[in-house]
């Protein structure tokens, strides 16, 4: 039987879990796909996939998968587009300032000695990405020039993709951010997410601490724009609330986490994600 559904894999989370389930209770046909067990003939009609929602956590298996199944003509939430969008950090911040949705003070520099000219000509303390990562991984503050050169030196030997130096504003909010589910055109639930142990990330794969948020008109309008600026679907988007600038964006992901934004909010959101996809149908 052709699926109606197929969420596309290379790791079981809970929220891979919690989709499956939701498909059950709805009969849905959906099927659970490994991408590690993926072959595709990119010059052959593809097989009976139904919708493929994507929920790869590699970046690179995640891109590369989209773009074979879109080039054969499968329809992927979220598209390619998005992955390539959402999951760099310069490309985020640049469509953000092209739609108008405000974002963290952000420089991008080449090299390391131009990284270090950037710092001291706008001061510290900055705040240091990698363009591509998540949970908060190789993010570091960096507080003066001595940390600034120990960092960025060490950057110069990894992959060249770390050598790409992207430097944001350390923006002055309270001690927590917020990420917001999007499914479609609505913010299905949203979460305060602070450290839980005295560290200025709030990233909860590192131990943040959530509690429910309340969604302003305000938000909700903020979070369906950078939605729609990466041409996502269902992603989470990441504010901070500024003391000088109000609601900023700071990432969107593509394949977003939502396991304590049900826990605390208890918000069904596999259920409505399932339901988004097999609307699409329609």
């Amino acid at each position: 039987m052709t699926p109606e559904i197929t969420v596309l894999y290379d790791t079981i989370r809970w929220e891979e879990k919690a989709l499956l389930e939701a498909g059950k209770k709805k009969n849905t046909s959906l099927q659970m796909l490994d991408c590690k067990k993926l072959s595709l003939d990119l010059d052959k009609k593809p097989d009976d996939y139904g919708i493929v929602l994507q929920r790869c956590v590699s970046y690179y298996r995640n891109l590369h998968s989209t773009a074979g199944l879109e080039g054969m003509g499968v329809n992927v939430v979220n598209c390619l587009n998005t992955g390539i969008f959402a999951g760099n950090k310069l490309f985020t911040h640049m469509l953000l300032k092209k739609h108008g949705i405000a974002t963290p003070f952000a420089t991008v520099s080449f090299s390391k000695d131009a990284a270090l000219e950037t710092l001291e000509k706008y001061g510290y303390p900055q705040v240091i990405k990698p363009t591509v990562g998540s949970w908060g991984r190789m993010v570091s503050k960096i507080n003066d020039s001595d940390s600034a050169e120990g960092i960025i030196e060490s950057r110069e030997k990894m992959y060249p993709i770390y050598q790409i130096h992207y430097l944001e504003e350390f923006v002055q909010r309270p001690p927590r951010d917020i990420r917001a589910i999007v499914v479609g055109d609505k913010v299905v639930a949203a979460i305060y997410r602070s450290s839980g142990n005295g560290s200025w990330k709030t990233n909860m794969a590192l131990g943040g601490v959530a509690e429910e948020c309340k969604v302003s008109n305000e938000m909700e309008d903020i979070c369906i724009r950078a939605k729609n600026a990466v041409q996502g679907q269902i992603v989470g988007v990441d504010l901070m609330e500024s003391k000088d600038k109000g609601l900023l964006v700071h990432e969107i992901n593509n394949t977003t986490e939502y396991k304590n934004t049900v826990r605390v909010c208890g918000v069904d959101i596999p259920s409505l994600m399932i339901d988004h996809v097999l609307n699409l149908s329609k």
